[in-house]
């Protein structure tokens, strides 16, 4: 069993910058690809970023290709998501989540509590 919680979300101007955790307790961890999703008000939890085991291998989607960074910290369990230029669009609760396995997936078999994202004019 892994249990994942999230934090360091809030309430960021346009422009501005936040960076989400999530630290993850229970056994093999550092066995996972990690991933980090997002569900804005009245729209479908979409894929954000994700990174395999090592930390070598990320994905992103396009709308947040080049302003969003996932890395990790398999010492500290820890996942983070760096998001710059943040935009209106970019507001939405944000999950991280736990693959199956070291490899990159898009199937995940953790999920945390999410933490929301504000982002306002």
């Amino acid at each position: 069993q892994v249990q994942l919680v999230e934090s360091g979300g809030g309430l960021v101007q346009a422009g501005g910058s936040l960076r989400l955790s999530c630290v993850a307790s229970g056994r093999t961890f550092s066995g996972r690809a990690m991933g980090w999703f997002r569900r804005a008000p009245g729209k479908e939890r979409e894929f954000v970023a994700g990174s395999n085991l090592s930390g070598m291998r990320t994905d992103y989607a396009d709308s947040v290709q080049g302003r969003f960074t996932i890395s990790r910290d398999n010492a500290k369990n820890a996942v983070y998501l760096q998001m710059n230029s943040l935009g209106l669009e970019d507001t939405a609760v944000y999950y991280c989540a736990a693959g199956p396995l070291e490899g990159l997936t898009t199937s995940w078999d953790y999920w945390g509590q999410g933490t929301q994202v504000t982002v306002s004019s």
